[in-house]
């Protein structure tokens, strides 16, 4: 009977051999719980960092007085002063834009108050209606029914020059600006 036909017990094994084995596992394991903590480290760090990166917000021209009538609310599309040229399309800001009377504006983000929902201006019904659940808000963006629990988001504006300015590069929320 020679050495290969007889089944080898692991004390028969040569010393080298488990070394080198235990070897390949111990820097397996290393290589692999680096990767572990790499992936999840790069994203905390990346939120912790964040703020110090964040882009400063820009007044963006809605336009010009003259093109709002007074007593009306308009759909206009804006550009997003921090998109990025592969955006495309996404890149740009809706915005619902109410003349009230003279110099007095109000520019509404177009997402529900509930989920995010767009809604949609009903001049016949004078309301702005959420077809995800129903949201109702009154032509001052002013909660009317349905579940959104606030008013809609309004976007801090200006008037320059006899041109309406939007705040725009962050979403309107309930934090008074800094």
């Amino acid at each position: 009977m020679n050495e290969h036909d007889c089944p080898c017990t692991p004390a028969d094994r040569s010393e080298s051999e488990t070394t080198d084995r235990r070897g390949l596992l111990k820097w397996s394991t290393i290589l692999l719980g680096g990767l572990a903590t790499a992936a999840t480290g790069v994203p905390i760090i990346g939120f912790l960092l964040g703020p110090l990166r964040k882009q400063k917000d820009k007044w963006i021209r809605a336009g010009a007085l003259k093109e709002f009538a007074e007593g009306e609310i308009r759909l206009v599309d804006l550009e997003n002063p921090l998109a990025k040229a592969t955006d495309g399309d996404t890149g740009r800001i809706a915005v619902y834009v109410r003349r009230v009377a003279g110099t007095q504006f109000q520019v509404f983000a177009v997402n529900c108050t509930h989920l995010g929902c767009p809604v949609h201006w009903f001049p016949q019904a004078g309301m702005f209606l959420c077809p995800c659940h129903g949201g109702a808000f009154y032509e001052d963006g002013s909660r009317a029914s349905g579940p959104p629990p606030r008013a809609l988001y309004e976007y801090e504006h200006r008037i320059e020059n006899s041109e309406l300015m939007v705040k725009l590069g962050h979403l309107p929320t309930l934090q008074q600006p800094a």
